[in-house]
Formats: C-alpha cells, sequence, structure tokens
C-alpha cells in the first residue's frame, strides 16, 4: 500500500485499471521460469486491489485513501482472509497488516441489526482506536455497518448504552473492557463471525491478558474465522496462537533475519548520559524531518524532555502512561495531524501507532530489547517510504542491545557520521 499525495494520483489510478490486467503475466511467466515467487514479486506487485474482486464500495474508498498496489502481505493474506480462513501472519510494521483484517472482514460481513458479528482485540488504547478509524476509513461506501471501540478509562455505562440503543456491527477494543461488556451479558458475542487479534504476542504473552481473551473467545461461536497479526511472532508464542485455530494458513513475510525494516537508515552515537540533551539539540537543528518520535524510558524522563525542548522553543509534545486516557487521545491525534512535529514517547506508543510523517526515530533511552527496538524504529519509513533511526549507546547494557538487533535482524549499525546525506532518510 503506498501513498499517493494528490488527487490527479487518484485520477490516474482509475485510468490504470485497464492497464494492469496486461501486466498481471508477468507474475505467471516469472514463476513459470521457475523463479522464486520472490522475483516474480515486481510482477505480482503491479496488480491491483481490484484483483482480490473485493466489493466496489471498498475499492472506491480504497482509491480515495490514496493506496495503489497492495503490499506483500495483502497480497499473500486478502485472497485466503476474504475466503474465511483462519490466518497467522507476521509481517514487519508498517507492511499494511490492519488493511488485511480490516478489508476482508468488512468484504464478508452482511451486517444484522443488532448483532455483531465481527470482533477485533489489541492491546492498547491508542491502537484500538486507531483501527477503529481504519474501518471507518474502509467502510465509508458502506454506511449500513456499524463500528464502536470499547476500552477502559471510559465509562462503562457510556459503552453500555450504546450496545444497547446502536448496536455496533464491528466491535474493536481491549481484552479487559470487552470482557466486562460480555460479562454482564451487554455485549453479545454468540454471533461472531470473525475474531481477530492484532499485535497477537503482546496479548498472549501476558497471562493476565491470554486469560481474558481466552475467556471472551469461549463465548463466541465454535464456527468462526479467526486472525491473527503480529510483526514479532517468537516460535514459543506460535503454538499457543494455533489453539486459537483450525488450520490456518501461516504467512511470515520475511523471515526474522530481514525484518531489518527496509528503507530505514540506522545509526547509533556513543556518550554519556550528561552528553544526551545537548547532543539531541544539535541533531534537531541539524537534521530535516517531517515528523519525529523521541523514545525514552520513563514517564518522568518523557515529561522532563518534553519541557526541555519546549524552553528552547522546539515544538514539542508528550505521551506517556502518566496521563489519563483522554489526554493521551488528544495529544495522539493533535501530533498525528501535524500541529507539532516532535513527540516525546515511552513505549506506550512503540507499537502498532501509525503516523504517516514521521520520518526520524530517535532512542534517547536504548529499548530494553532487540524486540522493541524494532517495534519502534519501525515508527519511521512506514509502507516502506525512507526513513532514519539514530540511538543513543550511554552504557555496556545499551551496547548489549544494539548488538543483540545487529545479530538478530542480521543487519550492520553504523556509528552516524559527521554529515548524514539528506536525501537517504527524506522523501523526495
Amino acid at each position: 500500500m503506498v501513498e499517493t499525495k494528490d488527487n490527479d494520483a487518484y485520477e490516474e489510478e482509475l485510468l490504470d485499471y485497464e492497464e494492469e490486467d496486461e501486466k498481471v503475466p508477468d507474475s505467471v511467466t516469472a514463476k513459470a521460469n521457475g523463479e522464486s515467487a520472490k522475483k516474480g514479486y515486481v510482477g505480482i506487485h503491479s496488480s491491483g486491489f481490484r484483483d482480490f474482486l473485493l466489493k466496489p464500495e471498498l475499492l472506491r474508498s480504497i482509491v480515495d485513501s490514496g493506496f495503489e498496489h497492495p503490499s506483500e502481505v495483502q497480497h499473500e493474506c486478502i485472497p485466503q482472509a476474504i475466503l474465511g480462513m483462519d490466518v497467522i501472519c507476521q509481517a514487519k510494521s508498517g507492511m499494511g497488516k490492519t488493511a488485511v483484517f480490516v478489508l476482508s472482514t468488512l468484504q464478508q460481513i452482511e451486517p444484522v441489526a443488532g448483532q455483531v458479528a465481527a470482533l477485533v482485540l489489541c492491546h492498547t488504547r491508542e491502537l484500538a482506536y486507531q483501527i477503529c478509524h481504519e474501518f471507518e476509513r474502509f467502510s465509508t461506501y458502506l454506511p449500513d455497518i456499524k463500528i464502536a471501540v470499547f476500552y477502559g478509562g471510559v465509562n462503562i455505562k457510556i459503552h453500555k448504552d450504546l450496545l444497547k440503543n446502536e448496536c455496533p456491527h464491528i466491535v474493536v477494543g481491549t481484552p479487559g473492557r470487552i470482557l466486562a461488556l460480555a460479562r454482564d451479558k451487554d455485549l453479545s458475542l454468540k454471533n461472531v463471525r470473525h475474531f481477530i487479534l492484532d499485535e497477537c504476542d503482546k496479548m498472549l504473552e501476558s497471562l493476565d491478558m491470554r486469560r481474558d481473551v481466552q475467556e471472551i473467545f469461549k463465548m463466541t461461536p465454535h464456527d468462526k474465522q479467526v486472525m491473527m497479526f503480529s510483526a514479532t511472532l517468537s516460535k514459543e508464542i506460535r503454538p499457543v496462537c494455533k489453539k486459537f485455530m483450525q488450520d490456518p494458513m501461516e504467512i511470515y513475510v520475511d523471515d526474522e533475519a530481514k525484518l531489518t525494516l527496509h528503507g530505514l537508515v540506522q545509526h547509533y552515537i556513543k556518550l554519556n548520559e550528561l552528553e544526551k540533551n545537548r547532543k539531541l539539540n544539535d541533531l534537531l537543528d541539524a537534521l530535516d524531518f517531517n515528523q519525529v518520535v523521541i523514545f525514552v524510558k520513563s514517564v518522568n524522563r518523557a515529561a522532563e524532555l518534553n519541557k526541555l525542548l519546549v524552553e528552547c522553543n522546539f515544538p514539542s509534545i508528550c505521551i506517556h502512561s502518566g496521563m489519563s486516557q483522554e489526554e493521551r487521545l488528544t495529544r495522539y491525534k493533535g501530533f498525528k495531524e501535524g500541529h507539532k512535529r516532535i513527540l516525546v514517547a515511552t513505549d506506550l506508543v512503540g507499537r502498532g501507532i501509525d503516523i504517516e510523517r514521521v520520518n526520524i526515530v530517535i532512542n534517547y533511552d536504548m529499548p530494553d530489547s532487540a524486540d522493541t527496538y524494532l517495534h519502534r524504529v519501525g515508527r519511521a519509513g512506514r509502507f516502506g517510504t525512507k526513513g532514519l533511526a539514530i540511538t543513543f549507546v550511554s552504557s555496556a547494557s545499551d551496547s548489549d542491545v544494539l548488538n543483540q538487533v545487529q545479530e538478530r535482524f542480521e543487519v550492520d549499525i553504523k556509528e552516524l557520521p559527521e554529515q548524514i546525506d539528506t536525501s537517504t532518510y527524506m522523501p523526495s
């Protein structure tokens, strides 16, 4: 899924449909010549979304969103997902996994008043909010389909009233709140045909959350489609995922070694703790960026660093878990809409949060693991656009994590050079 920016491109997209037909055989010939599917990917890639035989209303909203060609994950998953198959999919951040389950669910749903047909669970409120937004965006021309998002931190009575008076067909939410609504019999899950977990490893690794997910799962019919998605799926968690499924189609787009984000320039800077603020100041002055996310390890550090940046006249805002739900969402929306160009955040924002203009991520504090590193730097350069990730290394344990990242994702991260060519990380 590649974003295009202007209306001419949308028009062209519509006109290009006829030509695309002729390009499809490239992939067929590539396969016939005994090449691997990988090499024929350019050929496959040139086919459009309408090859999936989606409803015209969905195709319209896809064109409106500026998406031209399906990403690799979408190519692998959507044809099977729209047939109702169980799917387990691992693909790196920014590859359009969300659109796989959003489009395939909207394609299959026949809305019935008062019945919840699809349930999407994810582990944070921000991600739930964002997934709900994607459903709304792609269902623009399907006005009969109602979507609602439920998470904690909001008065449960509001959710109960909504379920009673305007029952949605698609429910997105966090396990705790969904379970509370289902236990109180306000949310009926007996008609659920599609059960989806996004960032599933995070929900199934935490035993409390896994218990909630299992209990919710038991309230849904036996006969349904189950889909699970994540950027990181360890060997240990895969069998747990499969317990929820019947003979799922497993899609691991790019093995772990290749999970490093395509189009992303990665560097580190060795310095001591006291030099970080000065260095950050210099970087923000020297680098060109649309928007930048700076990750720190604690709520206090997020607040302090943000205060410092604002005092230095940088257009900065911060989001951390010490804030009320409402405050976090307001700030998240403000940043996404471009009101501020710098976001200081804790790992709360590290997973699944999608802000298109972010092209630089700075790890002010080193993440605690290679996984977290992957999720953090995946904020820059989503959908295969260019991006830059810079990591501050200030201790022996920081160096250890950096080494783990390099080994695990088979990537060579070099020290930040004196001069860095803007064209390597800024979209032209």
